[in-house]
């Protein structure tokens, strides 16, 4: 499958989510918005924060965020894009490879699961297919490219 497409996964097997020694995982609370904003700014892509902000301005929030010593080491979201979707997920670089973004991916979608979801499609994967396929077993869905998709609405792909 092409890179840059749609996934979708079940949200009635989810595994465990895991447990970090100093990390939380938590939902955001709005009042810290311009702190998780400029965190999502600061490591990621500027359509990242409008994303960011679309999902904690929700009551309850559908943001969730990973912290360390009082800081900002990770965020993701859901109904971002659009309704049923998960993401944009991001990991500050220096906390990469310590399940932090399993553990975001993994609440975020149980979440999903609560707000009464059956599915969840993972928007726009390119290089993190592996990582989906491996934790939450997503599959690409076939046309599922961003033309086709939601991000169509883009000004530009």
């Amino acid at each position: 499958m092409a890179q840059g497409c749609d996934m979708i996964v079940g949200l009635f097997h989810l595994p465990e989510m895991p447990v970090i020694e100093g990390v939380q995982v938590k939902r955001a609370f709005v009042g810290d918005k311009n702190t998780i904003l400029s965190f999502v700014k600061s490591h990621f892509q500027e359509g990242w924060v409008c994303e960011a902000e679309h999902a904690l301005l929700d009551t309850p929030s559908k943001c969730f965020i990973a912290t360390e010593e009082g800081r900002v080491i990770g965020f993701a979201c859901f109904d971002s894009s659009a309704r049923g979707f998960f993401g944009p997920i991001g990991i500050d670089a220096s906390c990469r490879g310590r399940n932090v973004g399993k553990a975001l991916l993994i609440r975020t979608l149980n979440a999903m699961k609560e707000y009464g979801y059956a599915y969840a499609v993972i928007g726009w994967v390119s290089s993190a297919e592996h990582f989906y396929r491996k934790t939450v077993g997503a599959e690409f869905i076939p046309g599922g490219n961003p033309e086709n998709s939601i991000y169509s609405n883009k000004i530009t792909l």
